[in-house]
Protein backbone atom coordinates (compact mmCIF):
# COMPACT_ATOMS: atom_id res chain seq x y z
CA UNK A 1 0.00 0.00 0.00
CA UNK A 2 1.32 3.45 -0.90
CA UNK A 3 2.98 5.36 1.88
CA UNK A 4 2.95 2.51 4.44
CA UNK A 5 5.86 2.25 6.84
CA UNK A 6 7.25 -0.84 8.55
CA UNK A 7 6.30 0.37 12.03
CA UNK A 8 3.25 -1.25 13.65
CA UNK A 9 0.97 0.36 16.18
CA UNK A 10 -2.45 -0.38 17.69
CA UNK A 11 -5.48 1.15 16.05
CA UNK A 12 -8.55 2.46 17.80
CA UNK A 13 -10.16 -0.96 17.97
CA UNK A 14 -7.06 -2.59 19.41
CA UNK A 15 -6.08 -4.38 16.18
CA UNK A 16 -2.43 -4.02 15.16
CA UNK A 17 -2.12 -1.94 12.01
CA UNK A 18 0.91 -0.58 10.10
CA UNK A 19 1.67 3.11 10.52
CA UNK A 20 0.11 5.03 7.62
CA UNK A 21 1.17 8.39 6.24
CA UNK A 22 -1.07 11.43 5.94
CA UNK A 23 -0.87 10.92 2.15
CA UNK A 24 -2.42 7.45 2.23
CA UNK A 25 -6.04 8.31 1.41
CA UNK A 26 -7.43 4.81 1.91
CA UNK A 27 -5.71 4.31 5.27
CA UNK A 28 -6.77 7.72 6.55
CA UNK A 29 -10.36 7.10 5.50
CA UNK A 30 -10.32 3.72 7.26
CA UNK A 31 -8.98 5.43 10.37
CA UNK A 32 -11.74 8.04 10.15
CA UNK A 33 -14.41 5.35 10.05
CA UNK A 34 -12.92 3.41 12.95
CA UNK A 35 -12.71 6.59 14.99
CA UNK A 36 -16.23 7.70 13.98
CA UNK A 37 -14.93 11.07 12.82
CA UNK A 38 -17.32 12.98 10.54
CA UNK A 39 -16.23 13.44 6.88
CA UNK A 40 -16.45 17.23 7.23
CA UNK A 41 -14.12 17.11 10.22
CA UNK A 42 -11.60 15.07 8.24
CA UNK A 43 -11.89 17.63 5.46
CA UNK A 44 -10.92 20.40 7.91
CA UNK A 45 -8.05 18.20 9.13
CA UNK A 46 -6.72 17.90 5.58
CA UNK A 47 -7.19 21.61 4.90
CA UNK A 48 -4.98 22.47 7.85
CA UNK A 49 -2.29 19.99 6.77
CA UNK A 50 -2.14 20.67 3.05
CA UNK A 51 -3.61 24.11 2.40
CA UNK A 52 -2.42 25.87 5.55
CA UNK A 53 0.94 24.06 5.67
CA UNK A 54 0.48 23.37 9.38
CA UNK A 55 1.99 20.71 11.61
CA UNK A 56 0.26 17.46 12.49
CA UNK A 57 -0.39 18.75 16.00
CA UNK A 58 -2.14 21.84 14.62
CA UNK A 59 -4.26 19.66 12.35
CA UNK A 60 -5.15 17.31 15.19
CA UNK A 61 -6.66 20.25 17.06
CA UNK A 62 -9.67 20.26 14.69
CA UNK A 63 -10.53 16.67 15.65
CA UNK A 64 -12.65 15.72 18.66
CA UNK A 65 -10.37 15.61 21.71
CA UNK A 66 -11.11 11.95 22.37
CA UNK A 67 -9.93 10.99 18.84
CA UNK A 68 -6.72 12.98 18.68
CA UNK A 69 -4.52 10.41 20.39
CA UNK A 70 -5.58 7.66 17.98
CA UNK A 71 -4.76 9.78 14.93
CA UNK A 72 -1.48 10.89 16.49
CA UNK A 73 -0.40 7.33 17.18
CA UNK A 74 -1.40 5.92 13.81
CA UNK A 75 -0.50 8.66 11.31
CA UNK A 76 2.97 9.57 10.17
CA UNK A 77 3.21 13.23 9.14
CA UNK A 78 6.52 13.22 7.24
CA UNK A 79 8.05 10.50 5.13
CA UNK A 80 11.19 12.50 4.32
CA UNK A 81 13.80 13.76 6.78
CA UNK A 82 15.47 17.11 6.10
CA UNK A 83 19.16 16.18 5.85
CA UNK A 84 20.73 19.48 4.77
CA UNK A 85 19.77 22.93 3.48
CA UNK A 86 21.61 25.45 1.35
CA UNK A 87 20.51 29.01 0.62
CA UNK A 88 21.69 31.11 -2.33
CA UNK A 89 23.35 34.37 -1.33
CA UNK A 90 22.48 35.76 -4.77
CA UNK A 91 18.76 35.14 -5.23
CA UNK A 92 17.50 33.42 -2.07
CA UNK A 93 16.83 30.06 -3.72
CA UNK A 94 16.89 27.16 -1.25
CA UNK A 95 18.10 23.65 -1.87
CA UNK A 96 16.58 21.06 0.46
CA UNK A 97 18.39 17.72 0.64
CA UNK A 98 16.12 15.01 2.02
CA UNK A 99 16.83 11.55 3.38
CA UNK A 100 14.29 8.86 2.54
CA UNK A 101 13.32 6.12 4.97
CA UNK A 102 15.67 3.72 3.17
CA UNK A 103 18.46 6.32 3.47
CA UNK A 104 18.66 7.65 -0.08
CA UNK A 105 19.29 11.34 -0.65
CA UNK A 106 17.15 13.46 -2.98
CA UNK A 107 17.05 17.18 -3.71
CA UNK A 108 14.25 19.75 -3.89
CA UNK A 109 14.63 23.43 -4.77
CA UNK A 110 12.52 26.38 -3.65
CA UNK A 111 12.70 29.24 -6.14
CA UNK A 112 11.80 32.77 -5.03
CA UNK A 113 11.74 35.06 -8.08
CA UNK A 114 11.19 38.78 -7.65
CA UNK A 115 7.66 38.33 -8.98
CA UNK A 116 6.82 36.70 -5.66
CA UNK A 117 5.43 33.60 -7.39
CA UNK A 118 7.23 31.00 -5.34
CA UNK A 119 7.91 27.73 -7.13
CA UNK A 120 9.18 24.39 -5.92
CA UNK A 121 11.17 22.10 -8.20
CA UNK A 122 10.61 18.53 -7.05
CA UNK A 123 12.19 15.16 -7.77
CA UNK A 124 10.40 12.05 -8.98
CA UNK A 125 13.20 9.47 -8.77
CA UNK A 126 16.38 8.75 -6.83
CA UNK A 127 18.87 9.51 -9.57
CA UNK A 128 17.99 9.08 -13.24
CA UNK A 129 18.45 6.45 -15.93
CA UNK A 130 18.32 8.85 -18.89
CA UNK A 131 21.97 9.97 -18.62
CA UNK A 132 21.52 13.25 -20.49
CA UNK A 133 24.90 14.91 -21.03
CA UNK A 134 23.70 18.33 -19.83
CA UNK A 135 22.31 17.09 -16.50
CA UNK A 136 24.31 16.28 -13.38
CA UNK A 137 21.66 13.91 -12.03
CA UNK A 138 22.57 11.38 -14.71
CA UNK A 139 25.97 11.02 -13.04
CA UNK A 140 24.23 9.37 -10.09
CA UNK A 141 22.78 6.50 -12.03
CA UNK A 142 19.34 5.25 -11.03
CA UNK A 143 18.28 3.70 -7.71
CA UNK A 144 14.48 3.71 -7.58
CA UNK A 145 11.26 5.62 -8.17
CA UNK A 146 9.86 7.88 -5.48
CA UNK A 147 6.48 7.05 -4.01
CA UNK A 148 3.44 9.31 -4.13
CA UNK A 149 4.01 10.19 -0.47
CA UNK A 150 7.68 11.08 -1.08
CA UNK A 151 6.74 13.30 -4.00
CA UNK A 152 4.01 15.14 -2.11
CA UNK A 153 6.07 15.47 1.04
CA UNK A 154 8.56 17.64 -0.86
CA UNK A 155 5.78 20.15 -1.57
CA UNK A 156 4.51 20.14 2.00
CA UNK A 157 8.02 20.60 3.39
CA UNK A 158 8.58 23.55 1.04
CA UNK A 159 5.29 25.18 2.06
CA UNK A 160 6.09 24.83 5.73
CA UNK A 161 9.55 26.39 5.30
CA UNK A 162 8.34 29.49 3.46
CA UNK A 163 5.18 30.00 5.51
CA UNK A 164 6.97 32.31 7.97
CA UNK A 165 8.05 34.49 5.02
CA UNK A 166 4.43 35.06 4.10
CA UNK A 167 4.89 32.90 1.03
CA UNK A 168 3.23 29.77 -0.25
CA UNK A 169 4.06 27.48 -3.13
CA UNK A 170 2.29 28.77 -6.22
CA UNK A 171 3.97 26.63 -8.86
CA UNK A 172 5.14 23.03 -8.71
CA UNK A 173 7.51 21.83 -11.42
CA UNK A 174 8.63 18.23 -11.87
CA UNK A 175 12.10 19.25 -13.05
CA UNK A 176 14.21 17.88 -10.21
CA UNK A 177 15.94 14.51 -10.09
CA UNK A 178 14.63 11.83 -12.40
CA UNK A 179 12.46 11.46 -15.49
CA UNK A 180 8.85 11.88 -14.31
CA UNK A 181 7.30 9.89 -17.14
CA UNK A 182 9.41 6.86 -16.21
CA UNK A 183 7.61 6.95 -12.85
CA UNK A 184 4.26 7.57 -14.47
CA UNK A 185 1.85 5.96 -12.00
CA UNK A 186 3.20 7.75 -8.92
CA UNK A 187 3.71 11.08 -10.67
CA UNK A 188 0.20 11.13 -12.15
CA UNK A 189 -1.38 10.30 -8.80
CA UNK A 190 0.73 12.96 -7.07
CA UNK A 191 -0.29 15.57 -9.66
CA UNK A 192 -3.95 14.67 -9.14
CA UNK A 193 -3.52 15.27 -5.40
CA UNK A 194 -1.80 18.60 -6.04
CA UNK A 195 -4.74 19.93 -8.07
CA UNK A 196 -7.48 18.26 -6.03
CA UNK A 197 -9.51 20.86 -4.03
CA UNK A 198 -9.63 18.36 -1.16
CA UNK A 199 -5.83 18.19 -1.01
CA UNK A 200 -3.35 20.91 -2.11
CA UNK A 201 -5.85 22.73 -4.34
CA UNK A 202 -3.32 24.12 -6.84
CA UNK A 203 -4.39 25.29 -10.27
CA UNK A 204 -3.49 22.87 -13.04
CA UNK A 205 -1.92 25.80 -14.85
CA UNK A 206 0.60 25.98 -12.01
CA UNK A 207 1.72 22.34 -12.15
CA UNK A 208 4.28 21.40 -14.81
CA UNK A 209 5.69 17.98 -15.64
CA UNK A 210 8.89 18.00 -17.68
CA UNK A 211 10.12 15.11 -19.79
CA UNK A 212 13.07 14.44 -22.07
CA UNK A 213 10.59 12.95 -24.52
CA UNK A 214 8.91 9.72 -23.39
CA UNK A 215 6.25 9.85 -26.09
CA UNK A 216 3.74 7.30 -24.67
CA UNK A 217 3.88 9.07 -21.33
CA UNK A 218 3.33 12.44 -22.99
CA UNK A 219 0.15 11.16 -24.61
CA UNK A 220 -1.03 9.60 -21.35
CA UNK A 221 -0.34 12.82 -19.44
CA UNK A 222 -2.25 14.96 -21.93
CA UNK A 223 -5.24 12.62 -21.75
CA UNK A 224 -5.36 12.20 -17.98
CA UNK A 225 -4.19 15.66 -16.82
CA UNK A 226 -5.20 18.13 -19.56
CA UNK A 227 -5.44 21.07 -17.16
CA UNK A 228 -1.75 20.78 -16.25
CA UNK A 229 1.33 21.83 -18.21
CA UNK A 230 3.56 19.48 -20.16
CA UNK A 231 7.13 20.56 -20.88
CA UNK A 232 9.32 18.81 -23.43
CA UNK A 233 13.07 19.11 -22.92
CA UNK A 234 13.81 19.29 -26.63
CA UNK A 235 17.22 21.03 -26.56
CA UNK A 236 17.83 20.37 -30.23
CA UNK A 237 15.55 20.02 -33.24
CA UNK A 238 18.29 18.19 -35.12
CA UNK A 239 18.06 14.45 -34.55
CA UNK A 240 21.81 13.75 -34.61
CA UNK A 241 22.54 16.52 -32.12
CA UNK A 242 19.65 15.50 -29.87
CA UNK A 243 20.90 11.93 -29.75
CA UNK A 244 24.30 13.18 -28.58
CA UNK A 245 22.66 15.13 -25.76
CA UNK A 246 19.81 12.77 -24.85
CA UNK A 247 20.26 8.98 -25.26
CA UNK A 248 16.47 8.49 -25.05
CA UNK A 249 16.20 10.40 -28.35
CA UNK A 250 17.14 7.18 -30.15
CA UNK A 251 13.96 5.56 -28.84
CA UNK A 252 11.71 8.52 -29.57
CA UNK A 253 12.87 10.43 -32.67
CA UNK A 254 11.72 13.95 -33.49
CA UNK A 255 8.95 12.77 -35.80
CA UNK A 256 7.40 10.74 -32.97
CA UNK A 257 7.76 13.61 -30.51
CA UNK A 258 6.14 16.02 -32.97
CA UNK A 259 3.07 13.78 -33.19
CA UNK A 260 2.87 13.48 -29.41
CA UNK A 261 3.17 17.26 -29.05
CA UNK A 262 0.37 17.82 -31.54
CA UNK A 263 -1.94 15.59 -29.52
CA UNK A 264 -0.92 17.21 -26.24
CA UNK A 265 -1.30 20.76 -27.56
CA UNK A 266 -4.87 20.00 -28.60
CA UNK A 267 -5.74 19.07 -25.00
CA UNK A 268 -3.71 21.46 -22.85
CA UNK A 269 -0.74 23.74 -22.41
CA UNK A 270 2.59 22.62 -23.83
CA UNK A 271 6.04 24.14 -23.48
CA UNK A 272 9.30 23.37 -25.21
CA UNK A 273 12.49 23.67 -23.16
CA UNK A 274 15.55 24.51 -25.23
CA UNK A 275 19.08 24.57 -23.80
CA UNK A 276 21.47 27.03 -25.42
CA UNK A 277 24.90 25.38 -25.74
CA UNK A 278 27.83 27.11 -27.41
CA UNK A 279 28.44 25.77 -30.92
CA UNK A 280 26.06 22.90 -30.27
CA UNK A 281 22.50 24.25 -30.21
CA UNK A 282 22.93 28.01 -30.78
CA UNK A 283 23.94 28.12 -34.44
CA UNK A 284 21.83 29.43 -37.37
CA UNK A 285 21.06 25.88 -38.49
CA UNK A 286 19.83 25.09 -34.98
CA UNK A 287 17.49 28.07 -35.00
CA UNK A 288 16.14 27.14 -38.43
CA UNK A 289 15.56 23.55 -37.32
CA UNK A 290 13.72 24.69 -34.19
CA UNK A 291 11.46 27.05 -36.14
CA UNK A 292 10.68 24.26 -38.59
CA UNK A 293 9.99 21.75 -35.80
CA UNK A 294 7.62 24.05 -33.94
CA UNK A 295 5.78 25.09 -37.09
CA UNK A 296 2.19 25.97 -36.22
CA UNK A 297 2.14 24.15 -32.87
CA UNK A 298 0.51 26.09 -30.01
CA UNK A 299 3.54 25.95 -27.74
CA UNK A 300 5.67 28.31 -25.72
CA UNK A 301 9.47 28.05 -26.02
CA UNK A 302 11.60 28.45 -22.89
CA UNK A 303 15.24 29.16 -23.70
CA UNK A 304 17.51 27.96 -20.90
CA UNK A 305 21.11 29.05 -20.22
CA UNK A 306 23.40 26.11 -19.46
CA UNK A 307 24.40 25.65 -15.81
CA UNK A 308 27.82 24.03 -15.60
CA UNK A 309 28.73 21.18 -13.27
CA UNK A 310 31.78 19.03 -12.57
CA UNK A 311 32.12 16.26 -15.11
CA UNK A 312 30.56 18.11 -18.06
CA UNK A 313 32.49 19.24 -21.13
CA UNK A 314 29.63 21.39 -22.40
CA UNK A 315 29.72 25.17 -22.45
CA UNK A 316 26.80 27.54 -22.35
CA UNK A 317 26.17 30.09 -25.08
CA UNK A 318 27.10 33.66 -24.21
CA UNK A 319 24.49 36.04 -22.84
CA UNK A 320 24.60 38.01 -26.08
CA UNK A 321 24.13 34.84 -28.13
CA UNK A 322 21.16 33.78 -25.97
CA UNK A 323 19.51 37.16 -26.39
CA UNK A 324 20.10 37.13 -30.13
CA UNK A 325 18.66 33.61 -30.44
CA UNK A 326 15.59 34.68 -28.50
CA UNK A 327 15.05 37.83 -30.57
CA UNK A 328 15.28 35.92 -33.84
CA UNK A 329 12.73 33.34 -32.69
CA UNK A 330 10.34 36.12 -31.71
CA UNK A 331 10.74 37.75 -35.11
CA UNK A 332 9.65 34.46 -36.65
CA UNK A 333 6.44 34.58 -34.63
CA UNK A 334 7.26 32.15 -31.82
CA UNK A 335 6.20 32.69 -28.23
CA UNK A 336 9.52 32.77 -26.35
CA UNK A 337 10.94 33.36 -22.87
CA UNK A 338 14.65 33.55 -22.07
CA UNK A 339 14.80 32.01 -18.61
CA UNK A 340 16.98 33.34 -15.83
CA UNK A 341 18.58 30.61 -13.72
CA UNK A 342 18.22 30.77 -9.94
CA UNK A 343 20.32 29.00 -7.34
CA UNK A 344 23.41 28.42 -9.48
CA UNK A 345 25.78 29.36 -6.64
CA UNK A 346 24.46 26.46 -4.52
CA UNK A 347 24.24 23.99 -7.42
CA UNK A 348 20.46 24.23 -7.40
CA UNK A 349 19.87 25.53 -10.92
CA UNK A 350 18.40 23.54 -13.78
CA UNK A 351 20.56 20.47 -14.52
CA UNK A 352 22.74 20.80 -11.41
CA UNK A 353 20.96 18.50 -8.96
CA UNK A 354 23.11 15.54 -7.96
CA UNK A 355 23.92 13.52 -4.86
CA UNK A 356 27.26 11.77 -5.28
CA UNK A 357 26.48 9.65 -2.22
CA UNK A 358 23.43 7.69 -3.34
CA UNK A 359 22.79 6.01 -0.02
CA UNK A 360 23.92 7.06 3.43
CA UNK A 361 24.54 5.26 6.68
CA UNK A 362 21.64 6.19 8.94
CA UNK A 363 23.86 5.69 11.97
CA UNK A 364 26.04 8.69 11.10
CA UNK A 365 23.25 11.13 10.22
Amino acid sequence: MEGVDEVDTENLSGVVQPMATIYDAEAVEALRKRAAVQPQTLKRFRNVLFKQAASLEEALAVLPVEQQAGFREQLQAEVLVLHETRVSEIDGAEKLIFRTQDNHLIETVILKPQSGRTAVCISSQVGCACYCSFCATGLMGFSRNLTVAEILDQVRWANRRIKLEGRSVRNVVFMGMGEPLLNQAAVFEAVERLIDPAWFNLSGAHVTVSTVGIAPGMRAFAERLPSCRLALSLHSARQSVRERLIPQARNFPLSVLREALEEAAERGTVMIEYLLLKNVTDQPEDLAALVDFVGDLRVHVNLIPFNSFTGSNLEGASEASCTDFSDKLKKRGLSVTLRRSLGADIMAACGQLVQHKLKIDKNIV
